[in-house]
Formats: C-alpha cells, sequence, structure tokens
C-alpha cells in the first residue's frame, strides 16, 4: 500500500475544509496539502490552523505557498507557530507560485529558481532556532530569530520547470510532482534524481493526480487544468498540441473565471494527466507508475470540494489494493 496524501482546496468555507481533513485522518490518509492561491481561496494560514486544532495524526502543510506573495520569514514563523500548535505535524510546501495567485495580485515572478532557493535556505536556517543573518540574491535576514521552531520541519517543492525540479532534488526533503503529464513523468523524475545526485539528497518523490472513477468527475477537473496548462512546460504544451494562441485564449478566460476557461478545455487536454477507471483499474495504473518511477507517497487532488468524501473513500480503497 502507497502512503496517501490528499490536497484540499478552501475555495469553500473553512470548517468545511476541517471537516475533510478529519475524514481524511479517518481514512488514514497520511497528510493534506492546503493551497495557497491568494485571493481565489480562504487564506492558507488560517486553514492550515483551524486543521490543526480538530485533528490529532494528520501532517499538514502548505500545498505550495510562494516567496512573492508571503516574506519567507513570515512564512516560516507562521509555519512554526502551527507546528508548534499541531504538536509537530506541519511541514512546508513551496513553489515559485503561479498564474491564479499571482496575477490577481498585480504581482510579477522575477527569477523563480533563486527566489525559491532562498526561501528554502532560509526556512531551514530559521528553523534551527539560531539567530540568522541572510545575504541572498533576493532576500535578506538580519538578526532574525523563531526561537520556538522544531529543527526538522519538512520543506517540500512543488513545481514542473526542470530548473525547478533539479534544484529541488539537491535541496529538499521531498519533491511534490502535481498534475504532471504522465507520459513525461519519467523525465520529470530524471529531472530530480538528477539534481539529488549533485548532494547526496534522498528526497521523498510523490506523485499527485486526480483519480475518477465516475466520468462525470472529469468535468470538476477541467476548470483546474486551464491555470495548469497554461503554466505547463513547452515540451508538454507541445505534445498536446496546445498552441501559444491557446494559452493566450485560455489566460484571457480566466479573468471571466475558471468555468469559463474550461470551456476552451479539451477531454484530451485533461485525460493524459489524470487516473481514470474503476477503483481496480485505478489501482492497478498507480502500482503500475509506482513500480516504474518509485514514488514513495501518492496524493489525490481533489478538485470539487461537494464531492471531496466520496473521493476520498473511493482513493482509500485505490491505495489499499495498491
Amino acid at each position: 500500500m502507497i502512503p496517501g496524501a490528499v490536497m484540499l482546496h478552501p475555495d469553500v468555507p473553512v470548517a468545511t475544509v476541517v471537516e475533510l481533513a478529519r475524514r481524511a485522518e479517518a481514512l488514514g490518509f497520511r497528510r493534506v496539502w492546503v493551497p495557497d492561491e491568494g485571493l481565489a481561496t480562504r487564506d492558507v494560514i488560517v486553514t492550515m490552523t483551524a486543521i490543526a486544532a480538530a485533528t490529532e495524526s494528520i501532517r499538514i502543510g502548505t500545498g505550495i505557498v510562494n516567496p512573492y506573495s508571503r516574506h519567507p520569514a513570515l512564512t516560516a514563523a507562521a509555519i512554526a507557530s502551527i507546528d508548534e500548535l499541531s504538536g509537530g505535524r506541519v511541514f512546508l510546501g513551496v513553489g515559485a507560485g503561479g498564474s491564479l495567485t499571482l496575477t490577481p495580485l498585480g504581482i510579477e515572478r522575477p527569477r523563480p529558481v533563486a527566489h525559491v532557493r532562498e526561501a528554502v535556505e532560509a526556512a531551514r536556517a530559521l528553523f534551527t532556532g539560531d539567530t540568522v543573518d541572510f545575504e541572498g540574491e533576493t532576500l535578506q535576514l538580519t538578526n532574525a530569530l523563531i526561537d520556538y521552531a522544531r529543527s526538522d520541519i519538512e520543506i517540500w517543492f512543488a513545481g514542473r520547470g526542470p530548473k525547478m525540479l533539479h534544484q529541488a532534488g539537491a535541496i529538499t526533503d521531498g519533491v511534490l510532482l502535481e498534475f504532471l503529464h504522465k507520459p513525461s513523468l519519467g523525465t520529470f523524475i530524471d529531472t530530480v534524481r538528477g539534481g539529488a545526485a549533485t548532494t547526496g539528497n534522498q528526497p521523498t518523490l510523490c506523485y499527485a493526480t486526480m483519480v475518477i472513477t465516475d466520468p462525470a468527475r472529469l468535468e470538476e477537473v477541467r476548470p483546474h487544468m486551464t491555470y495548469r496548462l497554461v503554466d505547463s512546460p513547452p515540451a508538454v504544451k507541445e505534445a498536446l498540441g496546445i498552441t501559444e494562441a491557446d494559452t493566450a485564449a485560455i489566460r484571457e478566460a480566466m479573468a471571466d473565471g475558471l468555468d469559463e476557461a474550461a470551456k476552451l478545455i479539451p477531454d484530451e487536454w485533461v485525460e493524459p494527466f489524470v487516473i481514470m477507471g474503476s477503483i481496480d483499474e485505478c489501482a492497478a495504473e498507480l502500482r503500475s507508475l509506482a513500480h516504474q518511477h518509485g514514488f514513495g507517497e501518492f496524493m489525490l487532488v481533489a478538485a470539487d470540494m461537494d464531492g471531496a468524501a466520496a473521493l476520498m473513500a473511493d482513493v482509500a480503497d485505490v491505495l489499499a489494493r495498491v
């Protein structure tokens, strides 16, 4: 059985997300990831705090937080605070951020590789509990101190770009491979392992996508493919036949909401990213992917919170058969 995790989008009331996290814990999921999507969802720190107060064993982390809209040191302080509240169950997931989060805030994303690297380095230094002076290319800290942190808080990375994945393999505790083009999955993983080899690091690999045991659930995924496809690497867009004009049209439609942009996403652009079929068929595909690529965890991306409880139960059944 592969350890399971779930990503719960706080685009519903915090109390609803908390109840789903409690359900995930009861079903045996190891982690719950909470996205930071800026204005598009409830606040990630508030939501994680509520989950921490209402659960006992499940690990809780940002899925993901970026170094642009939140200062990395303040993010580290928030993570350490929730970790203290939860009894040591929190992890930090970082990435460069995407269109859904940053565009409404008018925030550009310059030098993302350096920003993410220094956010990780600063968090690690602050989690030691020592006073930190940090002079980086994008981040400076002077006499900074978090004296209540746990030194071994895990730091995870999520992203798609080759430079980012190579760097993540070298410096993070885990790499989340979320909603990636399945035919290209081996290339993404080889990039992570190439980075890990440069430092002797051994990050945990977590493969993440939507599991569709009911064809109707494909519609739940379609709106969330909009920003993922827009931010996909050029090679993936080329493999799918997505042109620059397609990307521009999706991005423009996103201004009117994800549901409107979803009308531009055909099935053939969604299916190579998800696991579909019966419970047994999904288990067989996940088993094959795990054997082929050697990832140590699987994360369910629950796209629609209304059906998340039933979906988590199905995926718990899938994971039990892997």
